[in-house]
């Protein structure tokens, strides 16, 4: 037949890829591009899936300071996927490795990462997905927050990452306290181990429920994971003398105005616990892998929603609506 190969002759090498890009504010269409080529020190992964992150949706948004069309696959750093090519000079990992990969354009079928950037996945994980950054993100939060056995921790913010922290506070031996919005995140709070959910609304009732909750001392550690100026000023409230309030929203919509006089009054430790350098995201998604095959962590409940790729527009719609019962969404290639 036309346009056939001859029997016995090897299939032409993939060349191209689909790729998610973003065109204008809220609107993303996706297209075949050439397929990326590892350099020195460099892998390549082909994509099996990528989560959504919130961070995505300013730039989904439109602001003034962003640029369409973006680069194929831009925004997308939640992947995880198998080891396809390695650049000159890679050693530490073979072809047909499983990974989580800490890299940039995972809206696509492959992306490329530095070979340091990548962590293995053992068996234990086969056929799970594994959103490696965001996980990772949730264990170094936790490691900056200094949550010890016996203290009484609030988390402000049932997402994904909020969701996590709980699980994790309750497992390292805290009583948790869970505020959200969403009758759905509280449920999924108590089944990751909160001793307690409040609903996130009235500014001087959430203060005066948690006072009665611990005994007028309110909570050892505080952790913000909204991202808005009203739970974070909630929390330094629901923080007692001497706590810790933790930051874990991500505050880029514009600048804060806090109530410096309480933080002061009360000796409060703010900890930022949002990271930048790549090796102790790295760092973090290893331990990640460690508490989720050792059974502290499991996720599996948290990715509530699948889209493939050419529906990632619906995906950033719903994490920025959440509908009922959404937590986090997966785009699968």
């Amino acid at each position: 037949m036309a346009g056939m190969p001859a029997r016995g002759a090897a299939a032409a090498p993939e060349t191209t890829m689909a790729a998610a890009v973003i065109v204008a504010p809220g609107r993303v269409i996706v297209a075949p591009v050439p397929r990326p080529e590892p350099g020195p020190g460099e892998i390549r992964v082909r994509i099996e899936g990528c989560g959504v992150c919130a961070s995505n949706l300013t730039p989904w948004a439109g602001p003034d300071w962003m640029r369409f069309p973006t680069a194929p696959g831009d925004l997308g750093h939640e992947g995880w996927g198998t080891v396809d090519a390695l650049g000159a000079g890679v050693t530490s990992i073979a072809p047909g490795s499983r990974v989580a990969a800490l890299s940039y354009r995972a809206y696509a079928g492959y992306d490329i990462a530095a070979a340091d950037a990548v962590v293995p996945l053992p068996a234990a994980l086969d056929g799970l997905p594994f959103a490696g950054e965001p996980l990772g993100c949730a264990m170094n939060i936790m490691a900056r927050s200094g949550i010890r056995a016996g203290d009484t921790v609030a988390v402000i913010g049932i997402g994904f990452i909020g969701a996590l922290l709980v699980q994790l506070a309750a497992g390292a031996g805290a009583r948790v306290i869970a505020l959200s919005r969403r009758a759905f995140a509280l449920d999924l709070a108590r089944t990751m181990g909160a001793a307690e959910t409040l609903v996130l609304d009235d500014h001087e009732g959430i203060i005066a429920r948690v006072r009665d909750l611990t005994g007028g001392r309110f909570c050892d550690c505080v952790i913000e994971a909204v991202g808005k100026p009203w739970p974070l000023d909630l929390a330094a409230e629901l923080t007692r003398e001497r706590g810790r309030l933790v930051i874990a929203g991500y505050h880029q919509d514009g600048p804060r105005t806090v109530n410096m006089q309480l933080w002061n009054w009360r000796g409060l430790d703010v900890v930022n616990a949002h990271e930048r350098d790549p090796a102790v995201y790295v760092a973090g998604m290893r331990q990640a892998v460690a508490a989720v095959v050792a059974g502290r962590l499991d996720p599996t409940p948290l990715y509530t929603h699948r889209f493939p790729l050419d529906r990632l527009g619906e995906a950033l719609d719903a994490t920025r609506d959440k509908p009922d019962g959404f937590m986090k969404a997966l785009v699968l290639p």
